[in-house]
Formats: C-alpha cells, structure tokens, sequence
C-alpha cells in the first residue's frame, strides 16, 4: 500500500469545513461532493472511504470486485472480544447490515465519479449477486447484503410523560416538543432560525430539510408556547446567532446549540427519567405514528415528514397499536357475512 487514509476536517478561511482523506483522487471527489451534497453527505463519504481503503489497503485504481467482497466479509465478521455476542434482529455478529450497505454505498459512489472521470474502466462495486434464474433467462440479482426490515421503536404516552417532567429547561422541552408534535429530524430542529417561526400560522418553515428540501408544516400550539417561554426567559439577550435553539451556559453561550450538545442534553434527559430509549429520531417516529392513529391520512402524513417517496411514509400505516387486529376483523366479518348469504341460499 503506497499511502495510508487518514480522515482529516478542513477549517475553510470563511469557517466552512471541508473533509480529506489525504488520496489525491478521494480528496478531489470529495470536493466534487461538497458543491452538490449535504455538510453530513460528504462527512460520511469521507469517513467510510477511510475505513474501506484502511481495510483494502490498495490504491483506488487497482481495487476489484474481490476486494470488495473481502471487505464485506470483514465487516460482517465480530469485533475482537465479541465473539459470542450477536444481534437478536438478525442473528448477526459484525456490523449491522444497514451500516454495510452505507459504506459500500461511498465507495460505489467514489468509483462512479471515477468512471466518469476515466480514471477507471468500471465500477468494482457489484450491483447484487447473479441468481441461477438469472444466468439463463434474465439480469435479476439478489442483493450484495441483504438488510433487515425493522418497524421503527416509540414511545409509549408514560414514556413521553417521563421523559417530559425530566428535562430541565424550556429550550429542551421545545426541543423535543418540536420533535414529538411536529415530526422534525433533529438536523431540522438546530436549523431552525427565529424567522422560520410563523407564529400566527402556528407552523414552521423547514428551509434545510433532508436533502436540501424545504417545507412548511403546521406545529401543535404547545410548542409555541414553550418557545415563547424559552424565547422570553432563557435566551441570551446577546446570543451571536439568528438560529432559534442556542446554547444556554459554558463556552459556546449563546451560539448554536450543536448536535453534540443536543445529543447530550437528551441523554441525560432519559438517564433520569429511567429509560433506554427515546432517541431524536424515535421521537419523530413516535409523532406520526400517533398522528396516524389519529385518522391523518397517509398523502398528508408523507407532507408533513418531509419524506420525497410516499413508500417511505407507508411504514406508518402499520404502526398503529390496533391497525392491523381492526383491518383483520373488519375483513374476517365480511368474509364470514358472504359465507352466511351463501349458507342461506
């Protein structure tokens, strides 16, 4: 191996930062990704190039399909001393699948540009594994990892309660309130700028959803009262940025809460309220999960998530405590209402 990767940020004069690996070929696609991806975008393709070439160990331009193969049976391998621990998902004891998948969607990514470039002749990422079917008759494959399907964990209403009476100020009740009753992703809830607060229409202009996409969508009135709370009582008079949530004490008063910073306060929040979960994004899914419930239909749940693909909203309909038991019954009855007019006749 003629060069090691190490993942490096790069503070830019203007205070933008930038992510390298210290490759020639990765940095410049990493560049590229920087004028057309999201700041995490590009983080997480710098980060999992990183680890792959750590464990190929060749120069991009001599990798094969092989090498990607072993790559993938070395992540799906246990870590050393968890030998005997595995998930109860799917029985696995390396990295989750999903976590694989990701990293070899970077790395696909990185020899796309490639190709395009003319740097390599084809993309040594297999698109799947050919089936016998396919060998004769068609092009299907199987996947090169196959995923696991789970259904997204909530919180139950005790839960929520607890987790409410344990945070400590305004600003974290707004926080998660915006979360839980507005269904918005964590990075949603920093972006959040004093302007995107439309208080008479008691909704929120989301300017930097995922993807870049933006939305407005409505917010129960109760976290508007605890921003105006927050906003009145809390936030520093003088705080150097237009963003909603800031930092309330140390060093950084007054400046952007960070994600870190978010991910910290909520985590004390559930150490004290006794719970193991209830993370940003089970609370987003425990708001439309309850919205659900409540009878929104589904086209207008997909508005209010941000989500680009209805198919990715359609999860919610099966979420319900009782959804699936009242679809059962409804159905059983009328099948049973058929067979009795048949009986009859």
């Amino acid at each position: 191996m003629v060069w090691s990767p190490l993942f490096r940020c790069v503070v830019r004069p203007g205070g933008d930062r930038s992510w390298r690996v210290g490759h020639d070929q990765i940095d410049k696609f990493l560049e590229f990704a920087h004028g057309r991806a999201r700041p995490a975008t590009v983080r997480a393709y710098a980060h999992d190039l990183t680890v792959f070439f750590s464990i190929v160990e060749k120069d991009p331009v001599e990798v094969t399909s092989r090498d990607v193969l072993s790559f993938v049976n070395a992540q799906q391998r246990p870590r050393p001393g968890a030998e005997n621990i595995v998930r109860i998902s799917d029985g696995g004891a390396g990295l989750s699948a999903s976590t694989i998948r990701h990293r070899l969607a970077a790395v696909s990514s990185f020899y796309g540009y490639l190709v395009v470039r003319g740097e390599v002749a084809a993309n040594p990422v297999p698109r799947g594994l050919p089936t016998r079917k396919s060998r004769h008759r068609d092009r299907g494959t199987v996947p090169l990892v196959r995923g696991v399907r789970r259904l997204p964990r909530i919180l139950e209403p005790i839960e929520v309660e607890t987790l409410m009476a344990a945070l400590r100020t305004e600003r974290d009740r707004a926080i998660v309130q915006a979360m839980l009753l507005g269904g918005l992703r964590r990075c949603e809830v920093l972006g959040l700028r004093l302007e995107d607060l439309r208080l008479g229409e008691w909704r929120v202009f989301i300017a930097e959803g995922k993807g870049g996409h933006q939305r407005l969508v409505p917010v129960s009135q109760t976290f508007f009262a605890t921003v105006a709370r927050y906003l009145n009582d809390e936030r520093p008079a003088q705080a150097s940025t237009d963003r909603v949530f800031v930092a309330l004490k140390g060093r950084t008063r007054g400046g952007p809460l960070s994600a870190e910073g978010l991910d910290e306060m909520l985590a004390n929040a559930r150490a004290r309220a006794g719970l193991t979960h209830g993370t940003c994004h089970e609370l987003r899914h425990t708001c439309f999960t309850r919205l659900r419930e409540g009878g929104m239909a589904i086209e207008a749940l997909q508005a209010q998530a941000g989500h680009r693909s209805i198919a990715s909203t359609r999860i919610y309909l099966h979420l319900g405590a009782d959804w699936l038991a009242g679809e059962y019954k409804r159905a059983a009855e009328a099948i049973e209402a058929q067979a009795a007019v048949g009986a009859a006749r």
